[in-house]
């Protein structure tokens, strides 16, 4: 059993992060999805990015640190959208995280994580929060930073592929990121 952190997209913790969840829990990990912004959810981007910038990111973040603070020092950070740049953004207060899941977005890693840290991205092809263009880039500096980074893209599928209740919906991309995602849970050690 793996122990994993979700961070919700800027929309605010909704089914399709409530469902992932349920997803990886099935599969016998043991999964936490911290509501960021206090019970709020927005339908739209700009809704969800007003709401971000009302709540603040620093209250955002302030919260994922606690939320992280209470689970096992090797849980793995993952993050949909907004939320993997959360995940990212806790890497430098949890040395310990056993791997990272960014889906729908790439974010900045800091410049030094534990050698062969395992972090997989997973976006759609092309992605303006993921844009093709950027990967190499990102890669290298993943790679300069110690991790082993793998980066698996969807052509065709849109931004937010794996949320069933959206036009983005691409049911077997989706399928694929599951598939992929828990063998990467199934490879970390048990905690």
């Amino acid at each position: 059993m793996t122990s994993v952190v979700l961070f919700h997209s800027v929309l605010g913790l909704r089914p399709a992060e409530l469902a992932a969840a349920d997803r990886l829990r099935a599969a016998g990990h043991e999964v936490t999805t911290p509501d960021l912004y206090g019970g709020e959810t927005a339908t739209t981007l700009e809704d969800g990015f007003a709401l971000k910038d009302r709540i603040g990111w620093s209250t955002v973040a302030a919260r994922a640190l606690d939320a992280a603070r209470k689970l096992p020092e090797d849980t793995v950070l993952a993050g949909m959208s907004m939320g993997a740049v959360v995940a990212a953004g806790l890497l430098p207060h949890r040395p310990a995280t056993a791997g990272v899941l960014l889906l729908h977005a790439i974010a900045d890693l800091p410049a030094k994580v534990r050698d062969g840290l395992p972090i997989q991205l997973h976006a759609a092809d092309p992605d303006d929060f993921a844009p093709p263009a950027a990967l190499p880039g990102w890669l290298a500096a993943a790679a300069c930073s110690g991790a082993d980074a793998r980066v698996f893209t969807y052509p065709g599928a849109g931004h937010f592929y794996t949320d069933s209740s959206l036009p983005d919906h691409d049911e077997d991309a989706a399928a694929l990121t599951w598939q992929r995602i828990l063998a990467f849970l199934a490879a970390q050690p048990s905690g």
